[in-house]
């Protein structure tokens, strides 16, 4: 079966390269992996008042929310949420190996408005193992 990843940041845009990915499944008969990557922040001898437990269950939130927004999937495609630790380009990437489409939005809560495409984007655009859809940032209304 072919099978599908998407990246979700919480944002907007990501939300709309998940609707686009799952109306591509159903085209194809795909399985959908909807993945979120977070990295707890480490700094040195700084102390966070937040635990690392904490930061994974505000990234498990954020899947969540971004799979809630994007809406239901369309009857008989397969959404697996994952959920992983590390950088988001390397962690996409790496979900990306043996997968017949990696799709991301342009650019998501990171980096600068007047950017056409985000740092992650742009990292998994020169390092992808498979075809990659960038779907555009939706404008405002």
């Amino acid at each position: 079966m072919a099978r599908i990843i998407v990246g979700v940041d919480g944002s907007d845009a990501s939300a709309e390269a998940l609707r686009w990915a799952l109306t591509e499944a159903d085209l194809r008969g795909a399985v959908v992996d909807v993945v979120h990557a977070w990295l707890y922040p480490y700094v040195g001898e700084a102390s966070f008042t937040i635990g690392e437990e904490e930061f994974e269950a505000e990234a498990q939130a954020v899947l969540d929310r971004s799979m809630k927004e994007a809406g239901p999937a369309p009857t008989g495609v397969v959404v697996n949420p994952i959920l992983v630790h590390g950088p988001a380009a390397g962690v996409l990437l790496d979900a990306a190996v043996g997968a017949d489409l990696l799709v991301l939005s342009s650019r998501g809560h990171g980096g600068f408005v007047g950017l056409l495409l985000g740092s992650v984007s742009q990292q998994c655009a020169h390092h992808t193992p498979c075809p990659l859809v960038l779907v555009p940032h939706p404008p405002k209304s």
